[in-house]
């Protein structure tokens, strides 16, 4: 039987490298000087949603235990001792690449010696037990209501659908004749293809005023049609660099890895294994999965995948937590102020659970 591993670098093969280059050895990270509050905010929101899902799977489970692995210190830049850990982290990932937030253990096998949270263990004495592991699980926030957005999103598709009917209508019952006249395989579109199919360039009609309507009329309707294409889903997005240091953990271990993205009111889990086989087939490209790049973050490459093309792991609306003010000091006398959370419940749909991590709950 072919080793997850073997399957992973087999599908590595086929993935350009101007995406991912796993030959390439990971870009070094400058230590960060100083902190913000939305960083701090970020991580708390992190450090919420990896808990919501680690309760959500050992309050509901006997068979399956989950295990805090992830390096978890509450330092951060300006704390003392940050700089050591920074140090020691870096090379941590260069050596065993990067830990998954969380580990997935049958019971049999789980070491209750060590209890439910090694993150803190230094890799090499946790070595044969992770090795051991069914999956290792990365988990990712984000601050939106998933129902809520998606209720929004397709509000706008639908309005976009109807101005443009509106729109393809009034063209071909006010201005087919001058249109036949100036831009016949325009009107060809308009009365052979599906909205969202329409691709043609707005001509730039000025030399009269029924000419200026027209094209004012063709404008709009592309108008329409290019939100109709825009995506209108909430992502997985791991980088290039996130891709590369999970790579490097999975050749160490040998455990198949998972993205967990989770919402205010949903999660959605997608394998590692699956992320690549996207991103191999060009094909799917601009349909299945996005590239983008951040001029704030870099350049770096972000791939983003709707979340629908996971696996909701949740049969109903997770129970938001509560969110507080909270404070940090930082040298000089500098304050901080940023959220906590604290609560919110998730409980896991079975079914679905066992469908992605192919173990029974």
């Amino acid at each position: 039987m072919e080793e997850y591993r073997q399957i992973i670098n087999r599908i590595c093969e086929n993935i350009h490298n101007e995406i991912v280059d796993f030959e390439e050895d990971r870009e070094k990270i400058r230590k960060p000087t100083m902190v913000s509050s939305e960083f701090i905010t970020n991580k708390q929101q992190g450090d919420w949603a990896e808990d919501v899902l680690f309760r959500a799977i050992n309050d509901h489970s006997s068979d399956v235990i989950a295990v805090r692995y992830g390096k978890s210190d509450n330092l951060v830049a300006g704390d003392e001792g940050f700089e050591a850990f920074f140090s020691k982290y870096q090379e941590e990932l260069d050596t065993i690449g990067k830990r998954p937030d969380l580990l997935l253990f049958k019971a049999e096998d789980y070491d209750s010696a060590l209890g439910t949270d090694i993150s803190n263990k230094d890799y090499h004495e946790i070595d044969a037990y992770v090795r051991k592991a069914i999956a290792g699980i990365e988990v990712r926030s984000s601050a939106f209501f998933f129902d809520g957005y998606m209720q929004d999103a397709n509000r706008k598709v639908e309005e976009n659908r109807r101005r443009a009917m509106a729109v393809k209508e009034k063209i071909l019952n006010e201005y087919r004749d001058l249109l036949e006249t100036k831009s016949p395989k325009i009107l060809s579109q308009i009365e052979g293809c599906p909205i969202e199919s329409l691709d043609y360039r707005v001509p730039g009609y000025k030399a009269s005023q029924h000419l200026k309507e027209l094209n004012a009329l063709l404008s709009e309707l592309m108008g329409c049609v290019r939100a109709l294409r825009d995506r209108n889903s909430l992502s997985f997005t791991p980088k290039d660099e996130d891709l590369k240091v999970v790579y490097k953990w999975i050749m160490t271990y040998n455990v198949p890895h998972y993205y967990v993205q989770v919402f205010f009111d949903r999660m959605f889990g997608v394998s590692f294994c699956h992320i690549l086989e996207l991103i191999a087939n060009s094909d799917l490209k601009g349909e299945k999965y996005f590239i983008e790049k951040y001029p704030k973050n870099q350049n770096k490459t972000t791939i983003k995948i709707p979340v629908q093309d996971g696996v909701c792991l949740v049969a109903e609306p997770m129970i938001e937590p509560r969110h507080y003010s909270m404070r940090k000091e930082l040298g000089k006398g500098r304050l901080l102020f940023y959220v906590g959370f604290d609560g919110g419940e998730a409980r896991i749909d079975k079914e679905a659970f066992d469908r992605l991590f192919g173990c029974n709950l």
